[in-house]
């Protein structure tokens, strides 16, 4: 199988690449290497490659970012993906769009299945849900992956924050009434390679399995790298960052376990596994 990995020198990217180049052949594409805004590139670079499946890590992820650049969001996040579509039904590939939490508005204090209604607060979350709507409308092989609280070894991620900020302070205040699943990249991986397998196409969500607030996990995290850090609550309202963020965003897997009876491990789990 051919696959072709957008967004490829991100944190999933990079780790999504080296696992499935020991089964596949791999065609890593970091934003240097392919402008997904523009459509020409995008098309006439898949038509090249003739791959089996795109697997789009692509994004304009920095949430705060996206408020003040709000066209550069759209463009990346809704025209990017658009394009991938089209180009995927020019050659007959397979498309496989990784999402985000962010679509839901956090209201709904229990977690959220496949089948509740989105409802973005932030600009993000809006960019990245018209990239899902764009890719419903034109690409039917599809599988839409909703992750959240994404952390791995490589890139940029909250854990890798907290252990650098730890570097210089004995004390944090984070943020304790935004609820959500910490996400280890390995993990996602490993649902991917699983997904890719098949014809199952729709939309999944693909977190670890439990809950926390951006408080608790900070704490967790400290505890496992074995380092004393005085961590203080702060509310949404007092941290104030431009972006409104979901209260509660949990997501159940549902559709993997209706589909294949696959359960992710529990979110502490994984961390450890992160340090180890």
């Amino acid at each position: 199988m051919k696959v072709l990995v957008t967004g490829a020198k991100g944190q999933l990217g990079i780790d999504l690449a080296n696992i499935l180049k020991e089964n596949y052949d791999v065609i890593g594409l970091s934003s240097q290497d392919l402008d997904i805004t523009n459509i020409n590139t995008v098309v006439n670079t898949v038509k090249r490659q003739k791959p089996d499946i795109i697997i789009n890590c692509a994004a304009y992820a920095k949430v705060d970012d996206c408020e003040k650049n709000i066209d550069l969001a759209y463009k990346v996040n809704a025209i990017g993906t658009k394009n991938l579509a089209a180009a995927a039904i020019g050659t007959n590939s397979r498309l496989l769009h990784i999402s985000t939490d962010f679509v839901f508005d956090g209201e709904k204090h229990e977690p959220y299945i496949e089948f509740d209604t989105p409802n973005p607060l932030s600009i993000y979350g809006k960019s990245k849900l018209a990239g899902e709507n764009l890719i419903k409308e034109i690409c039917q092989k599809h599988y839409i992956l909703r992750t959240a609280w994404l952390y791995g070894k490589n890139g940029q991620n909250f854990v890798k924050t907290m252990l650098k900020l730890a570097e210089s302070r004995d004390t944090l205040t984070v943020v304790d009434d935004q609820i959500g699943c910490p996400t280890y990249t390995m993990d996602l991986v490993k649902v991917i390679d699983m997904l890719i397998k098949t014809d199952a196409y729709g939309t999944y969500h693909v977190t670890n399995e439990g809950q926390c607030s951006w408080n608790d996990f900070a704490k967790k995290i400290f505890e496992m790298a074995g380092k004393t850090m005085n961590v203080l609550p702060i509310s949404s309202v007092e941290y104030n960052s431009p972006a409104k963020r979901p209260k509660y965003s949990v997501l159940k897997n549902y559709m993997l376990e209706l589909q294949f009876g696959y359960k992710t491990r529990p979110w502490e789990k994984a961390l450890q596994d992160f340090f180890e």
